[in-house]
């Protein structure tokens, strides 16, 4: 069966995975981009724009893998973008411009869903009311047998992580201190137990920790 991957998850120093106060001119709220300038000056990011260069090294080698294997992602709506409740702007595409940069089938998870959307270069945007479970399954469905890949927020990820439903989470540790947003580890008490850990530290001063299960 295929897996179940986080990639490229960063979080501070107390845990927390985006700012507060999230809107269109601040996509992570008061954190602005903090968590994911060791993100930014990689190879991977640089591939991911469309752009040449970019840095290597150990930062740029574990931001790499996430597009590898990957069949469909599911992200929660906070991550497609800044409106709550009921659509009242069906303009509005994401953050990533007409062509995104998942290339597969992207399962938005919502409590308001409206038809799909249709990108430039492979991107669906599905956007389903649906548990952690039933998603899972629509997006492996879609996948045809490769991956699927969480992509976020912090409450998706912690939803399929207190479903059991990660096989591969790979969180990147930030050297600052946020003091307030949404956590990523509230109410994971023990998660360690279920995989095998690994980590790193580059010399950019972020910790690359992997969880992998056994």
């Amino acid at each position: 069966m295929s897996r179940v991957r986080v990639h490229n998850f960063s979080v501070s120093l107390d845990g927390f995975a985006t700012g507060e106060g999230q809107s269109l001119e601040a996509p992570f709220g008061h954190a602005g981009e903090r968590l994911h300038q060791w993100f930014f000056g990689t190879r991977a990011f640089h591939a991911m724009r469309g752009e040449p260069g970019g840095g290597a090294g150990v930062d740029d080698a574990l931001a790499g893998t996430w597009g590898d294997g990957i069949g469909a992602e599911i992200m929660g709506r906070n991550k497609f973008g800044p409106q709550r409740g009921p659509w009242e702007d069906h303009e509005w595409t994401g953050w990533w411009g007409t062509n995104p940069p998942f290339h597969t089938p992207v399962f938005v998870l919502t409590h308001h869903p409206r038809p799909p959307l249709e990108m430039e270069g492979g991107t669906t945007f599905h956007f389903v009311d649906a548990t952690p479970e039933e998603a899972l399954r629509q997006a492996r469905e879609a996948a045809g047998g490769l991956d699927v890949r969480i992509g976020g927020g912090p409450s998706t990820v912690r939803a399929f992580l207190a479903a059991d439903l990660v096989d591969h989470l790979h969180v990147v540790v930030v050297p600052i201190v946020l003091g307030r947003g949404e956590r990523l580890w509230d109410g994971l008490e023990g998660i360690e137990d279920r995989f095998h850990i690994e980590s790193v530290t580059t010399p950019g001063g972020v910790t690359h920790v992997t969880f992998t299960r056994p």
